[in-house]
């Protein structure tokens, strides 16, 4: 009887998981990025961002694709937390407070590297 109700009680769980985990959506966004620091700046911040559960940044076409959960952020707030680390989203232009405080070899005027 208990092992019975436990695996009722496992693969309930393990269908909300995948209920869940269906849910979640993807978006790609270019960015103004240039190096290595870039990505991991911007993959850290999205990564500590309420509900973004994978970021990549692609430096050889400047794009991050970013895995999140649509009921806990939205593509707007992503990319805001970009704008806000100093780079561009999409056609939004970088918080420029931001982009000042990025190392000279990060911001949109530097060479790439």
């Amino acid at each position: 009887m208990k092992t019975t109700i436990l695996s009722i009680l496992i693969a309930l769980f393990a269908g909300v998981n995948m209920a869940q985990a269906d849910g979640d959506k993807e978006i790609k966004i270019k960015t103004s990025a240039i190096c290595e620091m870039c990505k991991e700046r911007i993959e850290r911040n999205l990564g500590l961002s309420k509900g973004v559960k994978e970021s990549n940044l692609d430096l050889k076409d400047k794009v991050v694709t970013v895995k999140y959960n649509p009921n806990k952020t939205t593509p707007e707030a992503i990319k805001a937390t970009i704008i806000n680390t100093g780079y561009d989203a999409d056609t939004q232009v970088a918080n420029q407070k931001a982009h000042d405080k990025l190392p000279n070899c990060c911001r949109k005027t530097a060479a790439a590297h």
